[in-house]
């Protein structure tokens, strides 16, 4: 029987990125709402490359490019506040 007032917590509430060498894809597992929407929003624009696996109510699975999942270095503060500068001086807002 299943509980259909129960929400994941936010420990539950998972992102599992899973590829290998051998493959150009990687398989986004996720709960968070952030990433679900830009998915939704990268399969709209490039339905060829960002495919949906499966969805229920609380989770979503995709498969997209390898090439799109990296691993930055964070900023430090000296780059964010040049990025800041540029962005302030350029009109950017925040999304």
């Amino acid at each position: 029987m299943k509980c259909l007032s129960y929400k994941p917590t936010s420990t539950e509430r998972e992102t599992i990125i899973r590829f290998d060498e051998s493959s150009d894809t990687a398989t986004v597992y996720t709960h968070s709402k952030k990433l679900w929407h830009r998915l939704i929003l990268l399969s709209e624009k490039y339905p060829d490359q960002f495919r949906l696996i499966s969805q229920d109510d609380y989770s979503v699975r995709y498969s997209v490019p390898r090439k799109c999942i990296s691993i930055r270095e964070p900023f430090s503060e000296e780059r964010r506040r040049a990025y800041s500068q540029y962005a302030k001086e350029h009109n950017f807002r925040p999304r």
